[in-house]
């Protein structure tokens, strides 16, 4: 991997030459700005106001605009002999346990490289320092014209930092939080907790980008002249405006994805809770012996496992599938002798009818024979 930035790491008095290398990378299609009349591309130029005329790269460098509009450059050279012991150095400055840090603070992340056979032994040092300590290292190191704050941690045998904001750079969630006032029940959030363990767990490799896959779908298919591929009906559903009916449809259509028994209600755990003093209604104790008997029986059970609860359904589900197909054959066999039975009744009408045509044909025969012998 390529390095974006060369230094060392400042460990108390032990100095460790390191390389700065990019630990993400984007997988996202880019685009292009064309004239939609011709798909001619779009450039920018990059053009001196003063002189009218564009400019190459080499000519191009940094300035600072004062107050006034005056323009004072700064150079490369400047920049390197900033007054600070970051301009080359990552510095730590503490060691805090990893939950300190708040999320809203990570930014982006990079592994530190060891730079040459002496930086392995003081590298291996402070990895596996962070590893006992169970601890992050909180650093400070100037990159890209300022001076940024990192956490240092250990990822596999080698050493991350994760670009953090300054604390006052985080806004406070003012304003975010809805100002009203709202009650949510008991039985709400026993549905919320059941709807969180139907969905269960998930594995982060199994996730995939599947707008991108979808973009190259469409962009192939328009390189081959062909039609793009439509995007399918989105599923009808009426609009729910009761949220535990929302909630139990959720638990009901996460049951059914995941192989349960589509008719089976979904289970509903209550959740502990510990209350100082217990619900009150019209002056009387809501909390019965029976409820608290109920509630620790339900605490000692251990939860089944995703597992075992989708091999009692499959396992249902056959036995239902057994059950279903005897009745069926039963009922089968019984309507096939009853339309045979019907069958032969007919068959047997049919030929003393028969017999009985033959028998007054014979006689009259006989009588015609009579006759003509009289004569």
């Amino acid at each position: 991997m390529r390095s974006i930035w060369n230094g060392a790491i400042s460990f108390g008095l032990v100095s460790i030459p390191i390389k700065l290398v990019n630990a993400t990378e984007s997988h996202s299609i880019s685009f292009r700005q064309i004239h939609t009349e011709d798909n001619g591309r779009i450039r920018y130029r990059k053009v001196c106001e003063l002189e009218d005329r564009e400019v190459s790269q080499a000519e191009i460098g940094k300035g600072y605009e004062d107050a006034d509009g005056t323009i004072i450059p700064i150079t490369d050279e400047d920049l390197a002999h900033l007054p600070i012991p970051t301009a080359r150095t990552i510095e730590i400055v503490a060691f805090v346990p990893a939950d300190r840090i708040d999320p809203l603070q990570m930014d982006a992340a990079y592994y530190l490289a060891a730079t040459g056979a002496p930086a392995a032994k003081p590298y291996t040092l402070l990895r596996e320092a962070l590893k006992r300590s169970n601890k992050v290292a909180i650093a400070k190191y100037a990159l890209r014209g300022r001076e940024r704050l990192g956490m240092l941690r250990v990822v596999g045998d080698a050493i991350a930092m994760h670009g953090l904001l300054w604390p006052d750079e985080v806004r406070a969630p003012e304003g975010v939080a809805p100002d009203v006032d709202v009650t949510v029940r008991d039985k709400e959030l026993d549905l919320a907790d059941a709807l969180m363990d139907t969905l269960g767990e998930v594995d982060l490799d199994d996730l995939h980008d599947e707008y991108r896959e979808a973009l190259g779908e469409v962009i192939a298919a328009k390189a081959a002249g062909e039609a793009p591929p439509e995007l399918p009906e989105p599923a009808a559903g009426g609009k729910v405006l009761d949220l535990m009916a929302a909630l139990e449809s959720s638990v009901r259509a996460a049951r059914e994805s995941r192989g349960a028994e589509p008719g089976k209600e979904a289970e509903v755990r209550t959740l502990a809770r510990s209350r100082t003093t217990p619900k009150e209604t019209g002056g009387k104790k809501t909390t019965s012996a029976a409820a608290k008997k109920a509630a620790a029986k339900k605490t000692a059970t251990p939860r089944k496992s995703t597992a075992a609860k989708q091999t009692l359904h499959r396992t249902t589900a056959k036995t239902t599938a057994k059950t279903t197909a005897k009745t069926t054959a039963k009922t089968t066999a019984k309507t096939t002798a009853k339309t045979a039975g019907k069958t032969a009744a007919a068959a047997k009408t049919t030929a003393k009818a028969t017999a009985k045509k033959a028998g007054e044909k014979k006689t009259a025969a006989k009588k015609t024979a009579a006759r003509k012998r009289s004569a």
